[in-house]
């Protein structure tokens, strides 16, 4: 079922299921949010996404605010750019002032957010939080002076990853995202909060001081580790993969394991190999792509002649898609004449 309303003067339809903020969302209409994310429950807590709706007393937070027919919708007067402005002042007046080295510079929504509303000075002074403890665990850094208290961590690690191994503790200015007991962050690892995160509150400790989001090149590939075929987008700075994330239209949906958020330094380690190895008097020496498969095909031909196509075998990696799994059982089968095939998953 369709609903139709109107937001700042533009007839627009939207399901009926819908929030006033997917709705402007859908039709290209920009409401700023911090705390909102189209692939988790609407929590209101930003308060951003403020608007003003006609028979209503007062502003109403978008993102919690389900769509009637009918319904008028204004989204960007003097009132609400007001309310908006005072609300990000006092999200910074106890933030800490770093934008100069911090990770995030550049890709962090609280300074878009600062930008557009001009905000050179704040009216808003007073205590600033103060962390001492950092964190143990060997991937996560968690900078809790820049967290606004958002909970999209939160929600990422309940709702998609199921672990909930974060939640907020205390209340009013004492408030802060901690594991249990405020001990170090002892969980999966997988790394959806950093990937949700809109500040520099929480980053990569690998990432540290490897060049921002702006000064990096981006490359998109599939993730080795498994056959899942996870889209990774490298963040490449003077070519060497520096950080690893995903998008969110993307077969994985933006979301990584451990490994492939992760673990990726193998891919600048020196030890690589680059070409094939042949065993030549005894010594493996570098070879061409064309000289190993003519190699390979002598071998598995001489083998097949001689000792007959069962004394010959496969086995699969669990790292090759679904795909190349099949092309090679089917190789194995077809071509060499073998049912010798085997998995290492099975193990």
């Amino acid at each position: 079922m369709v609903l139709n309303l109107t937001i700042d003067n533009k007839e627009i339809s939207a399901s009926k299921d819908a929030t006033v903020l997917e709705a402007a969302r859908e039709n290209g209409i920009y409401i700023p949010t911090l705390c909102d994310n189209p692939k988790l429950k609407p929590y209101g807590g930003c308060r951003l996404c403020l608007v003003e709706i006609k028979g209503l007393p007062r502003p109403v937070g978008a993102c919690t605010t389900p769509i009637q027919e009918g319904m008028v919708v204004q989204t960007s007067t003097e009132r609400i750019h007001k309310l908006r402005r005072t609300v990000v002042e006092l999200l910074l007046s106890d933030h800490p002032n770093d934008c100069m080295v911090c990770v995030k510079a550049g890709d962090c929504l609280l300074q878009e957010l600062a930008y557009l509303y001009d905000l050179q000075n704040n009216r808003f002074y007073g205590e600033k939080r103060q962390y001492t403890q950092k964190d143990g665990n060997p991937f996560l850094e968690r900078d809790m002076e820049k967290c606004i208290l958002c909970r999209q961590c939160v929600r990422v690690c309940e709702e998609i990853a199921g672990v909930s191994a974060i939640e907020i503790a205390y209340r009013g200015f004492k408030a802060k995202v901690c594991p249990s007991f405020e001990d170090d962050l002892n969980c999966e690892f997988c790394g959806q909060c950093v990937s949700v995160c809109p500040t520099g509150a929480l980053s990569g400790k690998a990432w540290s001081r490897k060049g921002r989001t702006a000064k990096t090149n981006e490359v998109t590939t599939t993730c080795p580790f498994c056959g899942c075929g996870c889209s990774l987008k490298l963040r490449v700075s003077e070519n060497e993969v520096v950080r690893v994330s995903s998008d969110p239209d993307t077969i994985n949906e933006g979301w990584l394991c451990v490994k492939g958020r992760f673990a990726y330094e193998f891919i600048n380690s020196p030890d690589r190999l680059d070409a094939p190895l042949i065993r030549k008097n005894g010594k493996l020496e570098k070879a061409s792509w064309d000289e190993t498969l003519d190699y390979i095909y002598d071998k598995m031909d001489s083998i097949k002649q001689e000792h007959g196509p069962d004394a010959i075998g496969g086995l699969l990696s669990a790292r090759c898609t679904n795909e190349e799994n099949y092309l090679f059982q089917k190789f194995m089968r077809a071509v060499v004449g073998t049912n010798n095939v085997d998995h290492c998953a099975r193990l």
